[in-house]
């Protein structure tokens, strides 16, 4: 599972983004975490990755103790950024794909297969010679969630996924969230567009000036979001229901 209890985060300014923020998941699971523009959401998600170490407060990651073991917390936990020119590192895509896996310490045979696996996975092989900063705004979302997929973590964070995607782009991004939640995995995705995910979710997290202010199934929450400054998913709004957004 993961579980947090009484986490706190200021940054150097002194600005407080984390103010006691307590809740647990049961592991695996696909959680919508939202919240209005300001509220502690990309703050929450870099301490789940191990990317940020919290001021205090405990935080266990699928048994780890995240505070004072990031390392092996960012082995376990993959986070997406919400914008990929800050993931994307290599100059060519398979040099990007690959750049985490030369990290783990693979073999020169081992990183190849598993790299030519990933790029397959996501239609990135004919790409695997292009320049990073030629790519298209979804190539290089593809490619930034090729190189955080080929960690092969069990747990993924996603922030703001949609932003700058066409309605296919949104599509393709909502299916690969649903094949790794099928694959075993735990997914949390932070986004303003809570009609795309909101059907889907087992879980959701509603952040509030740096505190969980409300957790429970979708179909509980739907009607008290608009209580915390989220969006309400429009079918909820017209008394519909929570109506998936990606068919069957």
């Amino acid at each position: 599972m993961i579980e947090a209890r009484d986490l706190y985060f200021a940054y150097p300014d002194g600005t407080r983004a984390l103010n006691g923020v307590t809740f647990r998941l049961e592991t695996p699971a696909f959680v919508l975490l939202c919240g209005a523009n300001g509220q502690g959401k990309t703050t929450l998600l870099y301490i789940l990755s191990g990317l940020y170490e919290p001021s205090s407060g405990s935080l266990s990651v699928l048994g780890v103790n995240a505070a004072r073991d990031r390392r092996t917390v960012r082995r376990h936990v993959g986070l997406v950024f919400q914008d990929p020119d800050h993931q994307i590192l290599g100059e060519t895509v398979a040099e990007d794909v690959a750049f985490g896996l030369e990290n783990l310490g693979l073999s020169r045979e081992a990183t190849g297969r598993r790299l030519d696996a990933v790029l397959e996975q996501f239609g990135l092989l004919a790409l695997r010679d292009k320049p990073c900063y030629a790519l298209s705004g979804g190539e290089k979302r593809r490619v930034a969630l090729a190189g955080v997929l080929a960690m092969n973590p069990e747990v993924l964070l996603f922030d703001e996924p949609f932003t700058h995607l066409d309605w296919a782009g949104s599509q393709a991004a909502l299916k690969a969230m649903l094949r790794l939640r099928a694959e075993g995995r735990t997914v949390v995705v932070s986004t303003h567009d809570v009609e795309k995910v909101i059907a889907h979710v087992e879980d959701v997290l509603v952040l509030k000036k740096g505190v969980v202010v409300d957790q429970g199934p979708p179909h509980h929450l739907a009607h008290r979001l608009a209580e915390h400054g989220v969006r309400p998913p429009c079918s909820v709004v017209f008394g519909k229901g929570l109506q998936p957004w990606l068919a069957d």
